[in-house]
């Protein structure tokens, strides 16, 4: 895999530059705004659920699993979370990355939890939150499961495009309970469109800091 570097964002919190794909992990306008916002406000609270399950497409860092971890124990909220990544990150690189600063303490203390944890393993992080990391490409694996949620946080359409087209959206829109939503970062044409044309309802959201729109997109 390509080398990676630190790079810190506008609130604070770093991010990554890959090398490979040529583009940051989160946004440089706040790695960790985005991440509540898109993902935790506009995707996890918003599904009124006792009980979720998600799939996250990108894990990357860890941070969306992170926040989410500390959302679902603030809420006592049962949580299993998938996330599939390609090219997962060393711990050495990890540990160089500033979340454990700046992060609230259950926030960091389960961020480093997730980090330590074995890949394709079940990993309990706390009492309502059950992590499965698998190392894995979206495009070849085997989704057995369904999903009340979808993180789709790949790099972008231009940046890793085979992760972006309708094959790999019907795929989740298989893999995805009834009134169970898609959220992600990227509001292109060609993404609203490819979401549509495989069955979804798409909205278009107010974005974090530095970005206009995200999109949500709901299974009928």
């Amino acid at each position: 895999m390509a080398s990676t570097k630190i790079v810190r964002t506008a609130d604070g919190s770093d991010t990554l530059y890959s090398e490979q794909h040529k583009a940051h992990y989160h946004s440089l306008h706040g790695a960790i705004l985005e991440s509540l916002h898109i993902f935790v406000k506009s995707g996890y609270k918003h599904l009124a659920l006792n009980e979720i399950s998600i799939l996250e497409v990108g894990f990357g860092t860890g941070l969306n699993a992170a926040l989410t971890a500390s959302k679902a124990n603030e809420m006592n909220r049962k949580t299993t979370y998938t996330g599939i990544e390609l090219y997962p990150l060393e711990k050495p690189t990890l540990a160089k990355i500033n979340y454990g600063a700046v992060l609230k303490k259950d926030e960091s203390i389960f961020w480093k939890k997730i980090n330590i944890s074995e890949w394709n393993t079940e990993t309990p992080i706390n009492d309502s939150f059950l992590l499965t990391k698998l190392h894995a490409d979206i495009c070849t694996v085997n989704l057995s499961d369904l999903y009340h949620l979808v993180y789709f946080d790949a790099f972008a359409p231009e940046d890793q495009p085979e992760v972006w087209s309708s094959a790999i959206f019907q795929k989740l829109f298989n893999a995805t309970n009834r009134g169970g939503i898609l959220i992600t970062y990227c509001s292109k044409g060609i993404v609203k469109q490819a979401l549509r044309g495989v069955g979804y309802k798409v909205e278009r959201l107010a974005g974090p800091p530095g970005k206009r729109h995200i999109l949500r997109a709901v299974k009928p």
